[in-house]
């Protein structure tokens, strides 16, 4: 059986990834998993300069989900590079490094900094950050600005470069199809859904932030969904995230249109998750006699 999957450049070994925000950077769950054995490790999303995060409580569990409102705290981009990168390296693994900014020139800059790092393979853009140039308004939400900073970022990485979408949108496939103009080698689909929870004895948000973003299995149907709009509209390959827990969640994201997924929220609840998401799609395939996990991507049957 053929696991290797191409994303942009990036050829992993298989198509299990981990979502930013989840896996840490990556050191957290040496001592639970072999890294050797992923696809790819996505690390915490990183900033130019370290960032503290929002107040807490910053997470809630809800049903079938948790919301979180951890404001992107991280070590920022030096520390990673000087305390971080050196275990990464170890490993038989791509490195892909999830990145923001509050603005263009931030985002460029980050870029810029990361792709002369050895041992980063590629690199991830959440764009589901406020834009200070432009009232605070979500680079993600809007097809131009999201243009005009994948764009400025592609010019500053020759590195695969991955645009992770935000879900909080009307149409998605817009979004999808601005980034892959501006040159975005692959999409990660979906980021977090926009929530809230109220505690109702005292009347107050259960979330120091109010709002938080909704992940795990709640959102898996959202997510497969816009993963099968995305495929419609864009060549290049997805990344499908969203709830993933098991291996036929997996799949469903791989028929629905992903050429690889990213366990996130999963892991949580069970550190070897993605291994075992792993080794039941591999299962899957030999059960199926599937030769090639590629030729499964996008084969949905609507007729």
């Amino acid at each position: 059986m053929n696991l290797e999957v191409c994303i942009g450049k990036l050829r992993l070994k298989n198509p299990v990834m981990t979502a930013s925000g989840t896996f840490g950077y990556g050191e957290e769950y040496a001592e639970f998993i072999d890294l050797n054995r992923l696809g790819a490790v996505v690390v915490k999303g990183l900033s130019l300069m370290p960032k503290e995060g929002n107040p807490t409580p910053r997470i809630v569990e809800t049903p079938s989900g948790m919301l979180n409102s951890i404001g992107l705290q991280n070590i920022g981009i030096e520390r990673f590079i000087k305390e971080k990168m050196p275990f990464l390296r170890q490993f038989n693994t791509a490195v892909v490094v999830n990145f923001f900014g509050d603005s263009i020139e931030e985002y460029s800059a980050a870029a810029g900094r990361l792709s002369c790092v050895e041992g980063v393979h590629g690199l991830e853009m959440n764009i589901s950050c406020p834009n200070k140039q432009a009232g605070w308004s979500i680079f993600g939400t809007d097809p131009k600005v999201t243009f005009d900073v994948v764009s400025a970022v592609r010019k500053q990485t020759d590195l695969t470069l991955i645009v992770k979408l935000s879900p909080n949108v009307t149409d998605i496939a817009l979004l999808a199809r601005a980034a892959e103009d501006a040159g975005a080698d692959a999409l990660s689909v979906i980021n977090t859904i926009t929530g809230m929870a109220i505690d109702i004895h005292t009347r107050r948000p259960r979330l120091a932030n109010v709002r938080g973003g909704l992940s795990g299995p709640a959102i898996r149907p959202v997510a497969v969904r816009m993963v099968y709009e995305v495929k419609q509209a864009v060549k290049i390959p997805i990344i499908g995230l969203g709830g993933i827990m098991n291996s036929d969640d997996a799949m469903e994201f791989i028929i629905a249109g992903a050429s690889a997924v990213a366990v996130g929220t999963a892991s949580f609840v069970n550190p070897l998750a993605a291994i075992e998401i792993l080794d039941g799609m591999i299962r899957y395939m030999k059960m199926h006699e599937v030769e090639d996990i590629g030729s499964l991507t996008g084969t949905l049957n609507v007729s």
